[in-house]
């Protein structure tokens, strides 16, 4: 039994069940083929340090233009300080088109006074110096800081060797099998430790691996015969065209006669 089913002895190992040194180069390769495909991805912050981690907390399970649209009204109420004193109700109100807003408007409010009673106030810009792991550790004890948005405010605003795993990166990288299945704390470890600590060459893989979660490597109905991975991507090896919806649980056992079939691919 492997990670996505049942495989005849002539079958090769999964990319999930190789060494960490062949998953190195297979994510190596992944991102040879995002760069000529997407293209190079330059290293500049896009918005300030601030701005990156609250949008950061509202983008959880929310999208793109919901987490933009919420931001901007949330600034309607004012400066950082002015958010603090607003009724939490006015708060969850102003980011009502992120999802959960009653629960995030709490955190962001503690989040923002958390920040403004430490040495620097609003200004972040020490996280360019703290070593990473401090800086890792500063962040993700603010409320409703996790890895994946620490790591962002990380590597987009000061540029440090860290990588951000969101949904898109961890689809995509546990169904070609760059890693096992996990969930998406552990991925962040087990990913970074296969990759060279370069901020630009992070920056770029993880803008990348967006935008093909985005257009191919989707969370139901993946396209498959778009995808410029299939030759070395595990879940199309087992399951060809009709790879299932994402989970970050293994799938349960199929019944008799509908197990997928293996293909063969290349291991290169």
């Amino acid at each position: 039994m492997t990670l996505f089913g049942d495989l005849s002895a002539a079958d090769p190992p999964l990319n999930a069940a190789r060494p960490a040194q062949e998953r190195a180069a297979l994510l190596a390769w992944v991102k040879d083929l995002f760069h000529e495909a997407y293209g190079a991805r330059d290293l500049t912050p896009r918005r300030g340090a601030m701005h990156e981690l609250i949008s950061t907390i509202l983008s959880q399970r929310t999208t793109h233009d919901d987490e933009e649209a919420a931001y901007q009204e949330l600034r309607t109420l004012g400066d950082w300080d002015d958010i603090i004193a607003a009724p939490t109700e006015a708060v969850a109100h102003a980011i009502r088109r992120s999802n959960y807003p009653e629960s995030k408007a709490p955190r962001i409010q503690d989040t923002l006074r958390r920040i403004r009673d430490a040495p620097g106030g609003y200004d972040l810009d020490f996280l360019r110096e703290l070593p990473v792991g401090e800086a890792l550790k500063w962040l993700t004890d603010l409320p409703g800081v996790g890895v994946k948005t620490a790591s962002l405010v990380l590597l987009f605003n000061y540029a440090r060797p860290v990588f951000p795993v969101d949904t898109h990166v961890h689809r995509v990288s546990t169904r070609v099998g760059v890693i096992p299945r996990m969930g998406e704390q552990a991925a962040h470890r087990a990913l970074l430790a296969l990759l060279p600590p370069d901020p630009p060459y992070l920056y770029e893989l993880h803008i990348n691996f967006l935008a093909h979660g985005r257009k191919v490597c989707t969370w139901t109905r993946p396209k498959c015969g778009q995808c410029l991975l299939r030759e070395r991507c595990d879940a199309y090896a087992q399951y060809g065209d009709r790879v299932p919806s994402f989970s970050e649980k293994p799938a349960k056992k199929e019944s008799v006669g509908t197990q997928p079939r293996s293909r063969s691919r290349s291991t290169s």
